[in-house]
């Protein structure tokens, strides 16, 4: 029996394609600078999206660490949203590693964060408080995509009230696909942004911090201080430039499943929440156990959870799509 994984899109398996371009790849010591391949998937990356210069790291949550910590110095503040992997996800680690301190508020039903919050949020020049210097952002934010006119009101008011504004980008390209732009159009907005490989992109490993030249520099330094100074790291670099080159166009397919899915489910009966891009929310309320179980005996891998997030992914067919929606059906007819 097949498994099916809709855990995350964090679990696809490298293609054969993506393996052969890992194999042929040329090295160096990355941490000398002397790395081929990783000097130019971070150039290639940069020029992408729009910015001088441009970090490989190992994962996300480093790369978005490294980020934070660049632009904040040793108690100051960010403003991001309550559910924002930054601040909830990633194991608070710009408050034990950066000494920087988060100030959550309310994502809205969009996945924005309203601009009007984040004035009330600003601290007074004083020296009682932090100094707020940040505006974090997710896009896509569980699923949904910000707007374009949003982001530029979000540049416009930074820019307003002196922050930076940094991209937890980590599905940029979903969100580019669903919105049919380059993802440059998305990234022009920010100083800078977060970009994961190892999701919807199929690589195994790995994320590019991109902004100024300034900051980057901060960033490598900052890189070796928390350990992700990687030495021939061209062979991972390598799966994310195959990724970059032959795995965006197709993000199409897997936000075309997630309405499938999405669909097969509502018209089983469950209560599903609007679908964007390739997470599909479905309340299961205390049956969440009780699905992830009855899922598991038909080869399908769920996580628990009251709202139940479903993502889809290269490794997912239509085919197998069906079979998960057969599933629920089942479950729902015990």
């Amino acid at each position: 029996m097949s498994v099916i994984d809709l855990r995350s899109d964090t679990v696809t398996q490298p293609t054969a394609g993506m393996l052969n371009a890992m194999a042929k790849a040329a090295t160096g010591d990355d941490v000398y600078g002397e790395d081929p391949t990783v000097n130019r998937l971070e150039a290639e990356l940069a020029d992408r999206l729009g910015f001088a210069a441009a970090l490989f790291v190992p994962t996300g949550t480093m790369s978005n660490l490294l980020g934070l910590m660049a632009h904040c110095e040793r108690g100051d503040e960010y403003i991001v949203g309550q559910q924002a992997h930054t601040y909830k996800y990633e194991g608070g680690g710009a408050a034990v590693l950066g000494s920087i301190q988060p100030q959550p508020i309310e994502v809205q039903a969009d996945g924005s964060l309203d601009l009007a919050h984040v004035a009330a949020a600003i601290k007074p020049d004083d020296f009682h408080f932090a100094r707020t210097r940040l505006l974090a952002l997710e896009n896509s934010m569980q699923g949904k995509v910000l707007p374009l006119e949003y982001l530029a009101r979000a540049r416009a008011f930074t820019r307003e009230h002196g922050l930076a504004l940094h991209l937890d980008g980590a599905r940029l390209y979903n969100a580019a696909v669903k919105l049919g732009v380059d993802a440059r159009e998305i990234t022009q907005h920010f100083d800078s942004v977060s970009v994961c490989l190892s999701k919807g992109l199929g690589a195994p490993i790995g994320s590019v911090l991109c902004g100024s030249t300034e900051l980057i520099a901060k960033a490598r330094r900052l890189r070796k201080m928390v350990g992700g100074g990687m030495r021939q790291a061209g062979l991972l670099a390598a799966a994310g430039l195959y990724a970059l080159e032959n795995n965006v166009e197709r993000l199409a397919d897997d936000h075309t499943n997630a309405q499938h899915l999405a669909d097969g489910l509502k018209a089983a009966g469950y209560e599903v929440e609007p679908v964007q891009t390739n997470m599909v929310y479905v309340q299961m309320g205390e049956k969440a156990d009780a699905i992830k179980a009855f899922a598991a005996e038909r080869g399908i891998k769920l996580s628990a959870a009251g709202r139940l997030r479903m993502v889809t992914h290269m490794d997912v067919s239509r085919a197998q799509i069906e079979q998960v929606v057969a599933t629920f059906a089942d479950f729902s007819r015990n």
